[in-house]
């Protein structure tokens, strides 16, 4: 059976001398109020047959022992190199941690802009692919077209062409002719015009692979679908003069370059249709959506520019 030692709390005006010590080591040191019901428990830290106090004293007294004599053997300068090496690693230690944190600033950053990015695409590629299937049927009657995402589960992996003639959508672009093929080309650069116009465009001869019919209904497209932009266009074919508002005719007589202008009435706005307007407007919205978008990643690199330089 091992000795249970209890320790009360004890009145300082009643006791003194070692009882005294002993009231005084309670008061400084609360902890054994807690453990006090471990003492002499075989087992614990506070086993006194196992861990005999007088021999954990005198192994105290061999570990100083042990420090003097090492000490002897020991470059004092060197104590204070490991010092200053100390101090060195935890600088290192801490601009560690804030490279780490602009680091994980930063991939946060580059993470919403990758987001922000999908989205302009997909906002941009909605508007753009309506425009696109429109254009292409205007171009080339009964037919139709479409922007295909080559994945699903990532918009920025690509995009693929599709072409129909009634129902039946065509599995390559190899499958068509030379002509069609420009005709699709040329689909989508205007419905990518359309998109973001611009005030002024030069096209030079984009008909000259297409047949009258198919050059007659370029010019059609233009004159309906770009009522707010000017085009200056080179063609040597009569379909695309047709929908012209002023011709420049040039000639060569004897030996010398000619430019005679012809003038054409222009279309007044009270001709623009409501469906043009309608189309107008959602062009509008689907331009200020992608603006605001690329305002926020404006905003976003300009964030990352200000981030904390650690020297």
């Amino acid at each position: 059976m091992f000795p249970v030692y209890y320790v009360f709390p004890l009145s300082t005006s009643v006791f003194s001398g070692p009882q005294m010590n002993l009231i005084n080591l309670c008061n400084s040191n609360p902890w054994i109020e807690k453990e006090k019901q471990l003492f002499g428990v075989a087992g614990t830290e506070f086993d006194f047959e196992a861990n005999n106090p007088g021999d954990a004293a005198k192994r105290l007294v061999d570990a100083h022992e042990t420090i003097k004599r090492l000490q002897g053997h020991v470059d004092k300068r060197n104590v204070e190199k490991c010092d200053v090496y100390q101090k060195e690693v935890t600088d290192l230690i801490r601009k560690r941690k804030v490279v780490y944190k602009d680091r994980q600033h930063l991939e946060d950053v580059m993470n919403l802009m990758q987001e922000k990015k999908r989205e302009a695409v997909a906002v941009a590629l909605e508007q753009v692919n309506e425009d696109f299937g429109q254009i292409f049927s205007m171009l080339l009657p009964g037919a139709n077209a479409k922007l295909v995402r080559v994945s699903e589960e990532d918009i920025l992996a690509g995009l693929e062409v599709k072409v129909a003639f009634g129902d039946a959508w065509k599995e390559s672009l190899t499958e068509l002719s030379g002509g069609q093929r420009s005709l699709i080309a040329l689909s989508l650069i205007f419905a990518m015009l359309l998109f973001k116009p611009a005030p002024i465009y030069i096209l030079d001869e984009v008909d000259a692979a297409l047949d009258v019919m198919h050059t007659q209904n370029i010019g059609k497209m233009i004159s309906e679908k770009f009522k707010t932009s000017q085009f200056i266009v080179v063609s040597l074919k009569d379909g695309m003069f047709s929908n012209a508002n002023v011709l420049f005719r040039t000639e060569l007589r004897n030996g010398q370059s000619k430019v005679q202008r012809i003038a054409k009435q222009l279309p007044t706005l009270e001709t623009v249709s409501r469906s043009d307007v309608t189309y107008e407007q959602r062009r509008k919205k689907a331009q200020s959506r992608v603006q605001v978008l690329q305002d926020d990643c404006n905003r976003l690199t300009d964030n990352c520019e200000n981030l904390r330089i650690v020297d």
